[in-house]
């Protein structure tokens, strides 16, 4: 069978990246046995650079530096992109329409799981742009016609507790560590989410996973990371 080239847009952070990486060539040798494994070109960002330009606002410029690794894919012979974060979506519309191969967005195969799973009603955790901001939450609701829950918690204030994810995956988790007291926070927080009616949760981080596993949570935890990787092995073994 001949594979499509994966063009992966990484190192946001390389933490997830490598899960990207190590997911996509399972899946493959899972698929096609032997020695198979995913064709694919990465181009890894220096994220310090990256986060400098998200915390700052310089969404423009990021778009400019997210062109350009796309092009480069491009160039390299890649058949469609991949865009290794969650939060860079943010820019997936500009990217996708500069380039002239497709663009697989996360939100897609993550809505498509949720609603053959039959459910509507779903909570967002993920960094404070991810979870504040509409490019990724109007996605699910327009194109998808799911229902979004974003933290907001009845008994602490929900900008604190989105504080305190976002601090978590920015000086945690992209940095390598794991820690279990915030495997126990990101456990109540996702409690309280339950508790207003969330039917699954979505892991709207890439470096969440890293974090939380299916038993800190009563309900379905859907990972982005899993499912973006996959349904590019998907796309890559198509046609």
């Amino acid at each position: 069978m001949s594979q499509k080239v994966i063009g992966l847009i990484g190192g946001m952070s390389w933490e997830s990246s490598a899960e990207y990486y190590r997911i996509i060539h399972q899946a493959v040798r899972a698929r096609l046995g032997g020695l198979h494994s995913a064709r694919c070109l990465i181009w890894s960002f220096d994220f310090g650079e990256i986060e400098a330009l998200q915390h700052a606002g310089r969404w423009d410029d990021a778009t400019t530096e997210m062109i350009d690794a796309a092009s480069r894919l491009e160039r390299g012979g890649a058949d469609f992109v991949v865009i290794c974060t969650n939060t860079m979506h943010r820019l997936a519309e500009q990217v996708e329409a500069a380039i002239g191969v497709p663009l697989l967005h996360i939100a897609d195969p993550t809505a498509e799981r949720i609603r053959s799973a039959g459910l509507r009603r779903v909570a967002l955790i993920g960094t404070a742009f991810t979870m504040e901001q509409e490019f990724y939450k109007g996605r699910l609701a327009d194109r998808h016609g799911l229902q979004v829950q974003v933290l907001v918690l009845v008994l602490v204030p929900s900008d604190e507790d989105r504080a305190l994810v976002h601090r978590v995956i920015y000086e945690e988790l992209v940095q390598g560590r794991v820690e279990a007291a915030s495997r126990q926070a990101y456990r109540e927080v996702i409690a309280r989410l339950v508790e207003r009616g969330a039917e699954a949760v979505i892991l709207g981080c890439t470096e969440i996973m890293l974090l939380v596993r299916p038993e800190d949570s009563s309900v379905p935890l859907f990972d982005t990371t899993t499912i973006h990787a996959e349904a590019a092995v998907d796309s890559a073994l198509s046609g």
